[in-house]
């Protein structure tokens, strides 16, 4: 059996809480406050003063305590103890005034020592309080906010995160036996509202890694928030263990928009401000739309001299460049949608619309083929220039013409062998015809280039067709040859006369011509007239 001895006043410095009961460890230093307050006064000069060593019998222990791993955030007694604390209130906030208020003393207390930390420890020691005195000594734990009440109860006033923990308070009565009751507080912060940080804001789908962290100052709680709802489960598997750091690998599009985090306590919540995310993707499903259809793959017939507006779509982010290209050949525009006016046979094929990405550098494409309507197809000569004149070239150029011609052959005057210039072959070279000057071209799109024009070369040109499926057409055209003089007048002789229409031999023969406007067309020249203004 276990027996304390201890000269009188004599005090232990460290007691600890382990296991189940308060363990004694020997003389230590002495405690001035419990043995110079309560030896000289309260007790006589044989009693011992160790007040957490002093038995209740001979070789008896002081109640058990129970282990503080054990405690929940309110004062729970040991398994022998009557002593509970209570923190009240029992949430406090950074600011708040506590009490430990100290329930189940039975009155006869003598002295009250609270200790702020896990064992009865001198170094935890806030204060002591006598009973009959009124007294309190401060201990190194005091911070200038605690105070001890008369019925052992301790006042914290203006309570700071500092303060959470464990408090114990040691208790010695008349019978010189000393009673230990603990408790736990946890003060919480009013929280400042954390910062989420992003490895990047701007990430491309599919390959890029988003990591973002929920900074905040206090080990509060974080859960977070997207586009302003709890964060969708998915999502949350990205989640560290803590919260704090949210990972997403291969991110998609739908994660992108506004993410927040929320740090809370049971006192306090606040939000962070919202962090918006892009996910760059695509480009992806490009189409060419007409009116608002889409055409991709189609074939567009439009009219001739119509007009045609095509545009470019896709599904991308950011907006795509784009670009066109005809028959493979890029186009000078730059822009979603291409316009195409005036609808020509040399207009027609393929239009093809690139897209490209500049943030994930891809591209895709789309194409349409664009045709003379049937009812377009109506074939026209058109000389270039419209007014030719004598010493310069013209081209009769061809619109409408078949795509599935065959062979094409020119004439001057009516189509006869006699008067042909020139033939086309289904190989695609051309040959000389009888009437040939050799100064015609023909190209292969049936238009024919006459150079170095003469007067002689006005008149009647016969454009013969067969296409592939037999079908013949025959087209002409009157060729007009203006011969350029100087100053708009026409020298003959020694006389000079104002510039009039020329009219080709075989038009005049047999007839008269009256002369229409002769002033206002100088540069061309008549060579007879009579006094009545004929031309013969």
């Amino acid at each position: 059996m276990w027996e304390l001895r201890l000269s009188p006043c004599r005090c232990l410095q460290e007691q600890s809480v382990r296991g189940r009961g308060v363990e004694v460890r020997g003389p230590q230093a002495p405690v001035p406050a419990w043995c110079d307050l309560l030896c000289p006064e309260d007790l006589s000069r044989d009693a011992p003063c160790a007040l957490s060593q002093l038995p209740a019998k001979r070789g008896h222990w002081v109640q058990p305590a129970p282990d503080p791993l054990l405690s929940s955030s309110v004062g729970i007694l040991s398994a022998q103890a009557e002593l509970s604390i209570t923190p009240e209130p029992a949430q406090p906030a950074e600011g708040d005034n506590v009490t430990l208020v100290v329930r189940g003393l039975s009155g006869e207390e003598l002295a009250y020592s609270w200790y702020a930390g896990p064992t009865l420890s001198l170094t935890h020691l806030v204060a002591s309080y006598i009973v009959s005195t009124g007294d309190e000594t401060p201990g190194p734990s005091h911070t200038g906010r605690e105070a001890v009440r008369p019925d052992g109860s301790l006042d914290i006033r203006g309570v700071l995160p500092g303060h959470s923990g464990t408090y114990l308070l040691q208790t010695l009565n008349r019978q010189l036996q000393t009673e230990v009751g603990y408790g736990h507080v946890q003060v919480y912060e009013i929280l400042a509202p954390p910062t989420v940080i992003a490895n990047h804001t701007a990430l491309v789908e599919h390959r890029d890694t988003l990591r973002l962290l929920c900074s905040s100052p206090s080990p509060a709680e974080a859960r977070w928030f997207f586009n302003g709802d709890a964060l969708p489960i998915a999502v949350r598997l990205g989640l560290s263990p803590d919260g704090r750091v949210l990972t997403r690998h291969g991110i998609r599009r739908e994660e992108a928009g506004a993410y927040q985090c929320e740090v809370w306590n049971p006192i306090s919540v606040s939000r962070s401000e919202p962090l918006n995310l892009t996910v760059y993707f695509g480009p992806e499903r490009v189409a060419i739309l007409q009116d608002g259809t889409t055409r991709t793959g189609c074939t567009i017939r439009v009219d001739f001299n119509a007009s045609l507006s095509l545009r470019c779509v896709s599904r991308s982010c950011p907006e795509p460049e784009y670009m066109w290209a005809f028959n493979g050949q890029a186009l000078q525009s730059s822009q979603a949608h291409l316009d195409i006016s005036g609808m020509t046979a040399a207009q027609e094929g393929t239009y093809t619309c690139i897209a490209k990405n500049p943030k994930t550098l891809l591209s895709g494409s789309a194409s349409v083929v664009v045709k003379l309507s049937a009812a377009a197809v109506t074939m026209m000569i058109v000389p270039v220039p419209a007014k030719p004149m004598e010493g310069l070239d013209v081209t009769l150029t061809v619109q409408g013409y078949p795509k599935d011609l065959l062979v094409y052959a020119w004439y001057r005057g009516p189509a006869s062998e006699p008067n042909r210039l020139l033939s086309q072959l289904p190989s695609g070279n051309w040959i000389a015809g009888p009437a040939h000057t050799g100064r015609e071209v023909g190209f292969a799109n049936c238009s024919l280039l006459v150079q170095k024009l003469n007067l002689t070369d006005a008149g009647r040109y016969v454009l013969k067709t067969v296409t592939l499926q037999g079908k013949t057409d025959t087209l002409e055209v009157e060729l007009q040859v203006a011969r350029e003089c100087g100053a708009g007048l026409c020298a003959r002789g020694s006389q000079a006369r104002p510039c009039l229409p020329f009219i080709h031999p075989a038009t005049r023969r047999g007839r008269r011509l009256r002369l229409i406007a002769a002033s206002g067309l100088p540069n061309f020249c008549a060579h007879e007239r009579d006094s009545r203004g004929w031309l013969f």
